[in-house]
């Protein structure tokens, strides 16, 4: 398929996305779902449902989980032995929408055990702009609330779409957040400039502009100052640590060692390994530059783009950039994509009608954890697991002895008729944890489109039975 035709299909993804069905969550304490992975076993229950839009999860102290409610502007303290509930904060200047907006990521500063920091990053209104924000709180334990916000970093640009949003303290004390760059080239923003390869210069800096920082990953101190050792990029240091990157949303420190993983668009779902000053190509590039299924069309640069049409193709004369004619010294690949489809695949499948993206190729990766080498679960020892909105699956991926390099081959657990949001394993390795998405789009277990999710805004849990 042309990267015409890829368009005309992300705009019918566009309109589904808008109008999702919901289904009635499971109850407490029923089973998540039918474990079809095989060995090795596990049981599965859901420990509560009825969340409003869950999308991050941490443990928090005594052994609870505390997770955001992206649509419900909360912080909650879930129980997993019981499911019970607490509410440690309400945001009511978060901006909400259908997708990608509200509460998102949070961290535990690395000695949470002696101040009680909590970093919390939200979307909000400075009038009719959208920016995110990171927000410092601490945890006043007697009264199991958070407490004291103080912005650590504010202006950040946000969007309707692709805002990214994971939040994770590296082994060097400071914050990393994942930015993804709001969508644009692509569905209602594809009139406006993709800047994803944007740096910021001084000037902007100066005046407290944070406009590029878009389709990066952000290195922060803890008081949102700029670390003295970070890059210096087109001669400025600022907060941007690699650049290049559409929609970011998992972030995961492994000894010394940084992955991420974000979406591609048709093809090529990345993960990535993250380092100081790397570029990691998007636009220019999804995945590896090999001129396969992806190539770059500015749709900024179309004359009247704003009157073209879902169903019209972009005009014959307008130019696409192949891969293989971008080069940086600074380019970094994937250390795997999630998947690369050759330029001859065909990305049309009648069975999936108007929700055609969701027969593509790409899993739509969420977060990341990692699975220890001592874990009890014997073939998920030294894995990176993965978590997919589109399939409702997690994805095992082994890593080289000293776990900087992935290797062997992918394995798929746990299909439900969900869309994951982010997978955390517990401490003794023996559960996974899983929040799913209220509502959207996904493929079944039969392998089909659909609107109803099985379990909205719910945490399951798998339990290794070995």
């Amino acid at each position: 398929m042309s990267v015409k035709e890829i368009f005309a299909l992300s705009m019918l993804f566009v309109a589904a996305a808008m109008f999702p069905t919901l289904a009635q969550a499971a109850p407490a304490g029923a089973p998540a779902a039918a474990i079809t992975a095989g060995e090795p076993a596990f049981d599965s229950r859901v420990v509560v449902a009825g969340l409003e839009s869950p999308w991050g999860m941490i443990w928090g102290p005594g052994g609870k989980l505390w997770i955001t409610e992206r649509q419900g502007k909360r912080v909650v303290e879930v129980d997993p032995a019981d499911g019970k509930t607490a509410v440690l904060l309400e945001v009511p200047d978060a901006k909400i929408g259908p997708q990608h907006e509200g509460l998102l990521g949070l961290a535990l500063a690395p000695d949470f055990d002696k101040a009680g920091l909590m970093y919390l990053n939200y979307t909000y209104l400075d009038g009719d702009k959208e920016l995110q924000k990171i927000v410092r709180y601490r945890y006043d334990s007697s009264a199991k609330k958070l407490v004291e916000p103080q912005v650590i970093l504010a202006g950040i640009p946000a969007g309707s779409d692709h805002n990214g949003g994971r939040l994770v303290f590296g082994p060097d004390g400071m914050l990393y957040m994942s930015k993804g760059e709001l969508g644009h080239n692509q569905g209602a923003n594809r009139c406006k400039p993709n800047e994803a390869q944007r740096l910021p210069t001084e000037e902007e800096l100066k005046a407290n502009d944070l406009s590029a920082y878009v389709g990066k990953t952000l290195r922060i101190k803890p008081d949102g100052g700029i670390p003295d050792d970070n890059p210096v990029l087109n001669g400025v240091r600022s907060h941007v640590f690699t650049l290049g990157h559409r929609n970011p949303q998992g972030l995961l420190w492994i000894k010394d060692q940084l992955f991420g993983v974000e979406h591609g668009p048709s093809t090529d779902d990345e993960l990535n390994i993250l380092v100081s000053g790397g570029n990691y190509g998007w636009p220019l590039i999804a995945g590896y530059p090999d001129d396969q299924a992806y190539a770059y069309i500015d749709w900024s640069a179309v004359a009247g783009c704003d009157k073209i049409a879902p169903d019209v193709y972009i005009p014959a004369d307008q130019p696409s950039v192949k891969e293989s004619s971008w080069s940086r010294k600074d380019f970094k690949e994937p250390a795997r994509t999630f998947f690369t489809m050759p330029s001859d695949y065909s990305f049309a499948d009648p069975k999936f009608g108007a929700l055609a993206y969701l027969g593509w190729a790409t899993i739509a990766p969420s977060s990341l954890d990692y699975y220890p080498p001592d874990g009890p679960i014997e073939a998920w020892r030294n894995s990176i697991i993965v978590s997919s909105l589109k399939n409702g699956a997690l994805y095992v991926l082994p890593l080289s002895g000293d776990s900087k390099q992935a290797q062997g081959d992918l394995a798929k657990y746990f299909h439900t008729a969900n869309r994951y949001r982010q997978v955390l394993v517990s401490p003794d390795g023996r559960t996974i944890y899983v929040i799913t998405d209220s509502s959207g789009n996904l493929v079944d277990e039969k392998g089909l489109p659909s609107q109803a999710v099985k379990n909205p805004g719910s945490l399951l849990a798998f339990t290794y039975k070995g």
